[in-house]
C-alpha cells in the first residue's frame, strides 16, 4: 500500500508561500516564482524577481536535510507593513531569514533589520512567545563567519551571519534547545502586533487595513467597530444632507489616534475619485510634525522600491495635506468668508482644546483680534458649519492629558453644543463617562439631542502584552501609595524592567545594553525640571528638532540614540519609546507624609505651586 503525505491545513494565509521542504524541494522554481509574483500588490521589478530565482536555488541546496521542516517566502510583519524573505520552522527553532542576493558584505541597516524581525515575531507572534527565534541574515557572497549560538533571556537568539555555502549548517546546527514545534500551529497562529503610532500611520498611508496592523486577530481590539459606527454615521449624514459631531472615548491604550488616522485614511482612500478631503487635525505640534515627515519618507522609500521616483518634498506636500495642526487649520479660517473644503475633520486630543479666555487672550495677543468670544471648540465646530451641506466632525477624548494651562476637557464642547449648533447631530459613546458628563448641570438639554453608540468607545487596549499593565503602575505611583505602588511593579517586573539609579552614566550603559535591533531609546525629563542642567541635561532642548530625535537613525548625532538632548511631556505626548531613560527632576517631589511638593523654578530658586489647577498639569506631565 502506497503511503501518501498527510498535507497540513494552513488557515492564515500570512505567506506568500507555504511548503514543507518536502514539496519545496520537489515545486520548480517557475511554480514557486508564479505564487510570489501573485501574492504581490502591483507589478514585480525584474531585480526582485532574480533575487527570488538565486534564494529559491540557495535555500533548495541547504535544506536537503530538513524534508519535515516548513518554509514561509515574504513573511508578512503587519506591525510594520513589511514582509520577512523567509521563515523556516524546524523541530527545535524558529528561523527569520533574510537574504541580500549579492551582497559582499553584512550591511548595518541589513543587521538592524533581520534583528527587527525576529524580535516581532516573538513579541507579536502568539506561537513564537515561548519558541527560540533566531535571526538569520544572509549576505550570498560574503565571506563566511563562525558565529557563537546563543540566546537572550527571552530566547531571541544573536544575529546569525551566513552566505551561500554555510546556510544549511546555520540551520542544522544544534540549538541547545529541546522542543517538538507544530509547524502547522505555528503558521496558523494569531499575530497580535501592536504598532507605534508612527509604524501604524505609515502602515494604513500605505494602504494597509487596521486589521493588519492591529490586534484585531486576537478577537480583543474593536478598531473596526469604531471606524464602521462614525463611517455609519458619516453616510447617513451625506445622504440627508446634514451635519454631525462624533465622541469617541477609549481606556488608556485603546488607540484613540491609530482609530482617528484609520478613518482619515478610509474615508481618503475609498473616495478618491470623489474625495471627501478628510483631515487628521491635531494640536500636538510634535506629533503632526513627527507624522507628516514620516509619512513622507515612508512613501518616498515604497516608491523606490516600486522603481518610480517621488522626491521629499512632493511626499511631503502629499501628507501636510492629510495630517495638520490644529492651530495652522484655524488660523487659516479667521477670514469669515473662507470655507473649509474638508467634509470630515477628525480631531485628535480634542480635551485639549482651549477655554474661550485662553481662546481669547491668544487671539489678542499674537493675532490682533479684540474681543474674540468662543472657546476653541465653539469656534471649530463654526468653522466646519460654513459651508452648506453635510459634515462631520470626530473628536477623539483622552483622560488625564491636559498638561497645558487653558486646555478645557471635554465639557466645553458639550457647552458649545449646548448653547449653539442646534441643528447638529450629536452622537456620544455609550459609557459612563459620556453619560455623567452630559448629565452636569447646565447640559440637561443634550441627553435627548445626543445619540447613544456602542461603537464610539475603545473598551480594549491595544497596548504590547509588555505594557498594558503599565499605565496603571504610573496611575497608582503619582497617587502617592508606596505599598500598592510596589505590588504593581511585581507584577510587571518579568516582562517591563524598570530599574533606579542615582548615576547618569549607569543609566545611559543600562539603556544601550537592552535595545536590540532598531528598538529606540531616549532620554525624557519633565520640562519643568529646569535645574538638571547641573548635572548637563536640559529639558525640552529636543523642541523643535522632534523630527530628527525620533525618526533619525543611531549614526545621527541629532536622534534620541545619543542620549543628549532630554524630550519633555510637550515633544513626546502621543509618541512611544521602546526604552526610556527618565532624568526626574526637583519639579515633583514625594514627601515623607505620602503626598506630592509641586514646583516651578523661577529666577533662581524653586517656587511652591499652590493652584490646584497648575499642580494638575504638573502631576500629569
Amino acid at each position: 500500500m502506497k503511503m501518501t503525505e498527510t498535507k497540513p491545513t494552513y488557515i492564515v494565509n500570512r505567506a506568500a508561500y507555504i511548503a514543507r521542504v518536502s514539496t519545496f524541494l520537489n515545486d520548480t522554481d517557475d511554480t514557486i516564482i508564479g505564487r510570489l509574483v501573485g501574492a504581490q500588490q502591483g507589478s514585480v521589478i525584474v531585480a526582485q524577481r532574480n533575487a527570488w530565482y538565486k534564494q529559491i536555488e540557495v535555500l533548495k541546496t541547504c535544506l536537503t536535510d530538513l524534508t519535515d521542516a516548513v518554509i514561509c517566502f515574504e513573511y508578512l510583519i503587519p506591525r510594520m507593513g513589511k514582509r520577512i524573505d523567509n521563515v523556516v520552522i524546524t523541530k527545535n527553532a524558529i528561523y527569520a531569514i533574510e537574504f541580500k542576493v549579492g551582497s559582499t558584505s553584512y550591511d548595518q541597516h541589513a543587521k538592524t533589520q533581520s534583528i527587527d524581525y525576529a524580535l516581532d515575531l516573538k513579541n507579536f507572534h502568539q506561537q513564537s512567545r515561548f519558541l527560540p527565534v533566531i535571526p538569520v541574515l544572509v549576505a550570498t557572497d560574503a565571506p563566511g563567519i563562525l558565529s557563537l549560538l546563543t540566546f537572550a533571556g527571552d530566547q531571541v537568539a544573536n544575529l546569525v551571519l551566513a552566505n551561500k555555502q554555510n546556510l544549511s549548517k546555520v540551520l542544522t546546527a544544534d540549538v541547545g534547545i529541546e522542543n517538538n514545534i507544530d509547524s502547522t500551529a505555528w503558521v496558523n497562529s494569531v499575530y497580535e502586533p501592536t504598532p507605534t503610532i508612527i509604524e501604524a500611520s505609515q502602515a494604513l498611508y500605505g494602504g494597509h487595513d487596521v486589521t493588519e496592523i492591529s490586534r484585531s486577530e486576537s478577537g480583543i481590539d474593536n478598531l473596526s467597530i469604531t471606524t464602521e459606527a462614525i463611517s455609519e454615521v458619516i453616510e447617513r449624514c451625506k445622504k440627508s444632507q446634514t451635519k454631525a459631531i462624533c465622541f469617541v472615548t477609549g481606556v488608556p491604550g485603546a488607540g484613540k489616534t491609530l482609530a482617528g488616522l484609520n478613518l482619515a485614511c478610509t474615508r481618503r482612500q475609498a473616495n478618491s475619485q470623489d474625495p471627501e478631503h478628510a483631515v487628521f487635525l491635531s494640536g500636538n505640534g510634535p506629533l503632526v510634525s513627527i507624522l507628516q515627515e514620516a509619512l513622507a519618507r515612508d512613501a518616498v522609500a515604497r516608491a523606490k522600491h516600486k522603481g518610480t521616483r517621488l522626491t521629499r518634498s512632493e511626499a511631503l506636500s502629499q501628507t501636510k495635506s492629510f495630517i495638520q495642526n490644529i492651530h495652522h487649520f484655524r488660523d487659516e479660517y479667521l477670514d469669515q468668508s473662507l470655507q473649509p473644503i474638508e467634509r470630515v475633520a477628525v480631531f485628535d486630543e480634542a480635551q485639549r482644546a482651549w477655554s474661550k479666555d485662553q481662546t481669547s487672550k491668544f487671539m489678542k495677543q499674537k493675532r490682533g483680534i479684540e474681543n474674540f468670544e468662543m472657546s476653541e471648540p465653539e469656534y471649530l465646530i463654526e468653522v466646519m458649519g460654513r459651508a452648506e451641506g453635510w459634515r462631520v466632525i470626530v473628536c477623539l477624548i483622552g483622560h488625564g492629558q491636559e498638561i497645558n494651562t487653558g486646555e478645557a476637557g471635554i465639557v466645553e464642547w458639550f457647552h458649545a453644543l449646548s448653547d449653539k449648533f442646534l441643528d447638529w447631530g450629536i452622537f456620544i459613546p455609550n459609557s459612563i463617562e459620556a453619560r455623567s458628563l452630559i448629565s452636569m448641570p447646565g447640559l440637561e438639554e443634550l441627553k435627548s439631542r445626543a445619540t447613544r453608540l456602542n461603537g464610539l468607545h475603545l473598551s480594549a487596549c491595544i497596548r504590547s502584552f509588555r505594557s498594558e499593565y503599565v499605565s496603571d503602575f504610573v496611575g497608582i505611583l503619582l497617587d502617592g501609595n508606596a505599598e500598592k505602588t510596589q505590588v504593581k511593579l511585581e507584577v510587571i517586573r518579568d516582562d517591563f524592567p524598570i530599574v533606579i539609579t542615582r548615576s547618569v552614566e549607569t543609566a545611559k550603559q543600562w539603556i544601550k545594553d537592552q535595545a536590540r535591533g532598531s528598538e529606540r531609546y531616549g532620554l525624557l525629563a519633565s520640562s519643568g525640571a529646569r535645574r538638571l542642567k547641573a548635572i548637563g541635561i536640559t529639558a525640552g532642548s529636543v523642541k523643535g528638532e522632534e523630527r530628527n530625535w525620533f525618526l533619525n537613525n543611531a549614526h545621527d548625532v541629532r536622534s534620541s540614540y545619543y542620549l543628549e538632548d532630554a524630550a519633555s511631556e510637550f515633544e513626546t505626548q502621543g509618541l512611544e519609546m521602546d526604552w526610556s531613560m527618565v532624568v526626574w527632576g526637583g519639579d515633583l517631589i514625594h514627601d515623607q507624609d505620602s503626598s506630592w511638593t509641586y514646583k516651578k523654578f523661577r529666577g533662581n530658586k524653586w517656587q511652591n505651586i499652590n493652584s490646584l489647577e497648575n499642580q494638575n498639569y504638573r502631576l500629569n506631565a
